[in-house]
Order: C-alpha cells, then structure tokens, then sequence
C-alpha cells in the first residue's frame, strides 16, 4: 500500500516539500542550538520521500480503528503544536489577582510573547501541555520532575527593561504546601507559626531586634523549623510539603522597577533607582483612609452607583477593603495608629483619578494616604533578619548582575542568601559570624545570573519584591504584547466585558 501511494506522488513536488522543512527545521535547531535535533532528520526524510515506516496504518484498518485512531493522531498532533507553540513562540495568560490594578485588570487575558525576552529550553521536560503544574479536574501533578535539564534561554528580540510588565516563575515558590490555598505561603507560615509556637513555648520571648545580626539569623532558622515541623506534623489541613522545578512554579506579572546592578530604594512609597526616583505608572493605586459622606458600603456596592463605579475604575473588591479597618485589622492587632478608628470609616485603595471622583461626588468628607504607621502590612523580605524596613519604606539593596561582585558581611548576607544558595545551587552556611560558600570562607561573591526587582502598581495591595526579594533572570517568562480578552468579574453577560480593553497594547499600559 505504501508503494501504491508513494507511485501517484510527484517526485519534483515532494523534493520541494522537504527541502522547505528541512530548511526550516535547521534553521530552529540553529536558533535553540540543539543539534540532538538532527536526529529527526531522517524520520522527515521518510516522511515525505521514502515513506518506508506506515506513520498512518490505521487509514487501511476497520471503520472503527479508522475513527478512533483519527481522533487520536488529530489530538496528539493539536498537543504537540500547542505545546511547541507555548514553549518557543507564545503563550495565553489571565490576570487572576489585582497587584496591577489600574494597569491591568482582574480578568484580563493577556498574549504574552516568549520571542521579546527568548525562551527557554524547557528545564522540566516531561509536562502535559496547556498545564502549569496541576492536571484541571483530577488535581494531580502535571510533570514528572525527572529528569531536570540546566537553564538555558535562547536569543530573544531584547531584554527585560526598565517599567516592562513581565510576566515570570514566582521565585519563592520552590517550596509549596499542597493544599490550594496556601500553595504559594508556605515561607511565610513557616516563619510566622514558628514565630507564633516559639511565643506559646517560651516565659520570656526573646526580642530579636535587639540581636546580633549572628543571632538574628539562628532565632530565625530556629522559628523556621518550629513552623516547617507544625506545618508536616498538620498535613490535614495544610497539604504535605513539596518542591517544585523553576518553569513548574506559578506564573506571576508584575512590573518591573529595577534591573540588574541598579541600587534601589523605596522611600514613603516612591521607587528611587541610584537615588533618582523612578516615573510612577500612570495608574498606580494606593490604599486611602476615607471618611464616606451620606452612604455607606452597601450603598456604593448598589446599583444606584455602578455607572460611578464602572467610570472610576472602583471594583467590588476595592469596596469590600472597607470593613477591613474596623474588622480583621483590630481583631488581628495590625492597627498602629488607634486615631484612624476614630477618624475614618476605612481604607480602599484608590488612584488619584478615582480620589477626586469620590470628592467631586461628595461621597466622601475626607481622605488621606495609608502609611506604614497606620498599619502593619507584613513581614517584607528577608525574612530571617530584621531591618527595619517596611512595605512604603525599604532598603536600600543593590539588585545583582551577572558578573558583578558584593562583599558580603553579616549585615548584607540575609539579603542575598537566597540568590547565592537557593537560585545558584550554592552550599552556603553563616556560623560564629563567617560566611562559609561551598565549605570555604567568603567575603565576596560573584553572581551568574540577573536579577529583577518585581511590584504592583497597586502598590498597597501587591505581593511583590518587597515581601520575597529578586526575580532571578531563569524564572523570567516572557513579555504581554496585548489583551485579547478582558472580562469584568464585578459584571455578567456582554456587560461583563471589556470592550475597550479588547486588543489594548500593554507597552502603551505605562
């Protein structure tokens, strides 16, 4: 039967036809320079000009096989492009959170381009197509862990720049809790149960403010395994502990407001980069105490006020956050200043552009901005030794660079912890007030990779670098080119969607 075919085919045509592929097939493998590649090239040979191996033998079976088998190959070839595609060229990603609020917005669906920045060559290899890390439904792993090849990016249109919105592997989710809900805060419920079981466990709590910065970072690896052994020991509730590989890990976009070797400091909310401050976004939102005037919660929530609301850019999350000041906030013991539960019926976060809309509507009396005195935000990153910085206030830290070389001592090692031992593979150890790297004393260090500092545009509502540290330049992803879709999760139906944001470019999102 192959014969047969093989007769009623055009010699001259078929010559074309692989001499187009094949070049184009080197052409890749010139680009990702992988010549293990060429191994296939005689199987594309076969394909168009020997036809020795019968790559469709079900076409001369029964009808059933004939329609089983067809369904099968059309699937199989859709997988193995999708994936080819996702890997190399472009993949669909949907903003499930508001950090960038006004920028982009929950709900949006981005197309996001792995040629600006280059791809990957996958790192986990063995991965079901158009999953991350979890299989929809049956909720099992997606990846077979091993095997686990070196990074390595292939050239790209250009490099991550300063104020691009990126997309990229959520760096402190190498270690997860398997439970849903806290899959991406297993660091911070190690530290903080620790903390919380160490308080529960000692007469006089030891204040580690006052330590040596030696004795901050034992008290902290102390609180660390309290929590990582209550988390193991309440596997029920939490999930078991588990690894993930750097492509595998969650997929965030935030912006990036600081590149490699940049110095960068973050004073009463604004960005400094080399001690000049860096241009806001033009939507940036950050939280505001108000004093409403004439309504309440439940009265902005109404239908009365959705125009406003939809003029505003004001969501139905933004004004949940208002009972947050006399609710969870005093029950949890975050209010710093006590005059704010006196003044204010409660904070939501706002850009300018909204502040004023609210006024001009005379819906609220009076407004100021959130600060750190107000309110505790969280433990920020490191979190083994204590700063002093906060969430409005932070660093300054120098941003590493590939090449570059820091001295290190005990007071900048919490910094960069992470990247030498975790993000480079290094043994690093700190006892008796040295620094051992690999077994050997070190009073320096040179990175292999870039790293990116990473926030929100919502700048109080943001997990971002501030609270787990740089973006390492193996977990960048790629680049959002334009929304293809937006959906107001706040709406339903052809309300619900965004038809102005449909095909916005992101590089005009500034």
């Amino acid at each position: 039967m192959i014969d047969k075919e093989k007769a009623k085919l055009d010699p001259r045509k078929q010559w074309a036809k692989f001499c187009v592929v094949l070049v184009l097939y080197l052409l890749f493998l010139l680009w990702v320079k992988s010549w293990w590649g060429l191994l296939v090239v005689p199987f594309i040979f076969d394909v168009y000009i020997t036809k020795k191996i019968r790559w469709q033998w079900w076409r001369d079976a029964n009808s059933v096989t004939r329609f089983i088998m067809s369904w099968v190959d059309a699937i199989v070839f859709a997988l193995v492009a999708v994936y080819f595609i996702n890997l190399f060229f472009f993949q669909n990603f949907v903003i499930p959170s508001s950090s960038l609020e006004k920028s982009l917005l929950t709900g949006d669906y981005l197309f996001v381009s792995k040629l600006s920045y280059g791809p990957r060559i996958p790192e986990t290899p063995l991965t079901m197509p158009l999953t991350q890390h979890t299989m929809p439904v049956i909720n099992v792993q997606s990846y077979i862990s091993w095997p686990q090849w070196d990074y390595r990016r292939v050239k790209g249109l250009g490099h991550v720049e300063l104020n691009d919105i990126v997309v990229f592997n959520y760096p402190a989710g190498d270690t997860i809790l398997t439970e849903q809900p806290y899959q991406t805060e297993y660091y911070d419920m190690a530290y903080n149960n620790g903390r919380a079981i160490y308080n529960q466990q000692t007469a006089n709590p030891a204040d580690p403010s006052v330590m040596s910065p030696q004795q901050q970072l034992d008290f902290f690896a102390y609180c660390y395994q309290l929590g990582r052994t209550y988390l193991q020991d309440h596997q029920l509730n939490y999930g078991s502990i588990h690894w993930r590989p750097v492509d595998r890990r969650e997929n965030y976009v935030k912006r990036c407001v600081g590149l490699p070797g940049m110095t960068l400091q973050v004073k009463n909310d604004i960005v400094y980069l080399n001690g000049k401050p860096n241009k806001e976004p033009d939507n940036v939102q950050y939280a505001y105490f108000v004093k409403l005037h004439n309504v309440n919660t439940m009265d902005l929530m109404s239908d009365r006020y959705d125009d406003m609301r939809k003029e505003l850019g004001i969501t139905m999350e933004d004004l949940e956050s208002l009972g947050r000041l006399h609710g969870t906030d005093v029950e949890n013991g975050l209010v710093l200043n006590q005059q704010v539960l006196q003044q204010y019926d409660g904070y939501m976060p706002l850009t300018s552009k909204a502040l004023q809309g609210l006024k001009r509507a005379g819906l609220i009396s009076s407004a100021r901005r959130v600060t750190d005195k107000d309110l505790y935000s969280g433990a920020v990153y490191p979190l083994n030794q204590i700063y002093g910085w906060t969430r409005d206030n932070y660093g300054p830290v120098v941003i590493p660079k590939k090449g570059m070389t820091i001295h290190l001592n005990m007071h900048n090692i919490a910094v960069y912890m992470r990247p030498i031992g975790v993000y480079e593979g290094n043994d690093l150890k700190v006892k008796n007030n040295r620094i051992y790297i690999n077994g050997k004393l070190a009073t320096k260090y040179t990175f292999k990779m870039d790293y990116y500092w990473m926030m929100g545009d919502n700048r109080h509502n943001s997990a971002d670098s501030r609270y787990w540290g740089f973006v390492p330049e193996d977990h960048i992803v790629g680049k959002p080119i334009f929304i293809w879709w937006s959906s107001d999760p706040d709406r339903h139906g052809f309300s619900g969607i965004r038809w102005g944001r449909l095909f916005k470019m992101v590089d005009n999102i500034k």
